[in-house]
């Protein structure tokens, strides 16, 4: 979709306001925000105690990003499925499935990069590795 409509900070300002109205949206309706929200934080709590290095960091940066986009996106599809059908209909249920599956599976990869980046820093703390 092209515009011709110039340059303009106030629309960008706009975009911007229209964004953050969706996070809050996004924070303040979906309980599994708040869960995705709570694993984030451990993650950067025992990234700072166990010293992980920057590379980690990033590995981790992008990979609580995945997950939270992915609920985010998958929201929007439950919002906009829920506008479409209020009746439980097989094609909006094998959306919103696939939808929430791709959540599913940007966690469990997060789960694994967690795993794969804390358990050798927490074996080395272990007595037998002293």
């Amino acid at each position: 979709m092209e515009s011709n409509k110039p340059f303009s900070i106030k629309d960008r300002v706009k975009s911007f306001m229209y964004a953050f109205n969706g996070l809050k949206l996004f924070l303040t309706t979906q309980h599994n925000a708040w869960i995705h929200i709570v694993a984030a934080i451990v993650v950067v709590v025992l990234g700072f105690v166990l010293k992980v290095d920057r590379y980690e960091w990033c590995i981790f940066v992008f990979a609580i990003a995945l997950v939270l986009v992915t609920e985010m996106l998958n929201t929007a599809i439950e919002f906009l499925c829920d506008k479409v059908s209020k009746e439980i209909h097989p094609a909006i249920k094998k959306v919103k499935d696939v939808s929430a599956a791709a959540v599913l599976i940007a966690a469990i990869a997060a789960v694994v990069v967690g795993l794969i980046v804390f358990v050798p820093k927490v074996l080395l703390l272990l007595p037998s590795h002293a």
